[in-house]
């Protein structure tokens, strides 16, 4: 790749990854909820986890979708049934300790199987894989793609996750975290509304 290429996507990964959606939402709320060491694993689960999607869509699990169409109708709604049910969780979510004995964030793997349900991930993946993955050098590539993602997601996702710790203080009050995790749970719910009718194929 051209030293333009690569600027071309890390400009692209940085738009995409650093701007509100479900990822975001979620973890601005778990900062915000259980401080930002404990949202740390959930932080790496996002960070690591779609660079992990971007390699297996370079390598050709795209195609399999661009192959069987109802697989891809299926992960649309099946995802957008589930963002809104963690949009109505994090609306209802309680700080830990007060009617919440079983809160606690979420681990790395929960949040790494999480990109696989999250059509905003697959909207993204599928965008760059189609303008960067040309498939004449496709491991290079694959690799290339995800590792930027992977470097820039860090930045987003522990940004995220600070900005939630930072207003931890400030959230103390019941009014002021209804209002903040009825925020985050619109942005997802926005995502949702937004993503629904996008085109998933490759």
């Amino acid at each position: 790749m051209t030293p333009e290429t690569l600027i071309a996507i890390f400009v692209l990964a940085a738009a995409t990854v650093w701007t509100p959606g479900p990822n975001n939402a979620l973890l601005a709320s778990s900062g915000a909820r259980f401080g930002f060491r404990a949202t740390l694993p959930h932080a790496l689960g996002v960070a690591l986890g779609f660079p992990l999607m971007c390699f297996a869509m370079a390598l050709g699990l795209g195609g399999v979708f661009l192959a069987t169409p109802l697989l891809g109708e299926a992960l649309r709604w099946i995802g957008a049934a589930l963002l809104l049910w963690i949009a109505w969780k994090t609306f209802n979510a309680k700080p830990p300790g007060e009617g919440a004995t079983n809160a606690r964030p979420w681990t790395f793997l929960e949040a790494t199987a999480f990109q696989w349900v999250n059509p905003k991930a697959w909207l993204m993946a599928i965008s760059m894989i189609s303008q960067f993955v040309t498939g004449r050098a496709p491991l290079l590539e694959a690799a290339v793609v995800s590792g930027v993602y992977a470097l820039v997601g860090l930045t987003s996702a522990n940004g995220w996750a600070g900005f939630g710790a930072a207003l931890q203080r400030f959230l103390r009050t019941p009014l002021r975290l209804r209002l903040f995790n009825g925020v985050m749970a619109g942005l997802i719910v926005m995502t949702v509304f937004g993503l629904l009718f996008a085109d998933l194929r490759p």
